[in-house]
């Protein structure tokens, strides 16, 4: 398989939260028609400020920075990586048996209202030796959840169904925010990958400036093509959930993390996905409009929740 370059679609968030019906329009064909085609836009004016951006970052390298054993205590394995900390070589790829060479920090949904879902979600692990950690996470989590509810409001357009379609469904959904950190590589790599070749279980996922380069996603060609996105921009792709719900319409794009050049083996990546998902009970049952005599229906029924629980099995988070 080849790597080429070329741009992925880029969009202006700022079009469909102006009011303006035309450039609305515009923004829900040009989104659908990225996501049918590619699987990931870049998007700009996308709402989440740059200084807290700049802070996640901050903090969350200063998190990593700490010693291994301090780190370790905010590790809680009967979470199966949900919330809190999850060490070196935990995770693989499915369908792949070795590990992804990285270490993360999940922070999930905080209910602020009397939604009994709250019982379904364990509480967020504070990090006392980053005191500013926690409340950057609330934030940017916040932010996260509100550009990814305009974006999924722009996808109910272009299939047709109503705008809010999705709102009520990820109103306290199990979104997480993830922070990871592949470490320096200091011997052979036994493979040339950082992060196995995957595509992501959730909705949608909001991708906010990785530190370094090293993402590639694979083109309907069979190409692996790197994804950079401008400082001003957010990567945001398809999830399973989303293809599954759309009976394949819109695409779940396979992408991975590849090491870096030799000379920058001695550097740190830092990436800061947002994966949005539903509350647990959303039916990802394929849409009626998406299934024809052209398409035949190709899932089961299956609920956002069993099918979680269905994927983190496979990637070894959950025995």
């Amino acid at each position: 398989m080849a790597t080429v370059t070329h741009s992925i679609p880029v969009v202006d968030l700022a079009a469909f939260t102006s009011g303006d019906a035309k450039s609305k329009t515009g923004f829900v064909q040009a989104l659908g028609k990225a996501y049918e085609e590619v699987g990931f836009v870049a998007v700009k004016n996308h709402g989440i400020p740059d200084a807290l951006i700049a802070d996640l970052y901050k903090y969350v390298q200063r998190f990593f920075a700490l010693p291994p054993d301090t780190k370790y205590q905010y590790e809680i394995p009967e979470l199966a990586g949900q919330r809190g900390y999850t060490s070196f070589g935990k995770e693989h790829a499915k369908g792949f048996d070795a590990p992804d060479l990285k270490e993360f920090f999940q922070f999930g949904q905080t209910v602020e209202d009397e939604d009994p879902i709250k019982e379904e979600y364990p509480p967020n692990v504070e990090v006392k030796e980053v005191p500013e950690f926690t409340p950057t996470f609330f934030k940017a989590y916040r932010a996260f959840e509100k550009s990814g509810r305009y974006l999924l409001q722009a996808i109910a357009l272009y299939l047709d169904l109503d705008e809010h379609y999705f709102d009520g469904k990820i109103h306290n959904g199990n979104s997480i925010l993830r922070a990871i950190h592949y470490p320096p590589i200091t011997q052979e790599p036994r493979s040339a990958i950082r992060a196995e070749q995957h595509e992501d279980i959730n909705l949608i996922t909001l991708l906010v400036g990785a530190s370094a380069d090293g993402l590639q996603i694979l083109d309907k060609q069979n190409n692996w093509v790197p994804v950079t996105s401008l400082p001003e921009q957010i990567v945001v792709n398809v999830g399973d959930m989303l293809q599954r719900l759309t009976n394949n319409r819109l695409k779940s794009t396979t992408h991975r993390v590849v090491n870096p050049p030799r000379e920058m083996w001695h550097t740190s990546r830092y990436s800061i996905p947002f994966f949005l998902h539903p509350q647990s009970g959303m039916r990802l049952d394929c849409l009626e409009s998406c299934v024809d005599a052209a398409h035949p229906l190709e899932y089961a029924p299956i609920t956002a929740g069993e099918y979680l629980d269905e994927r983190l099995r496979e990637i070894g988070l959950k025995k």
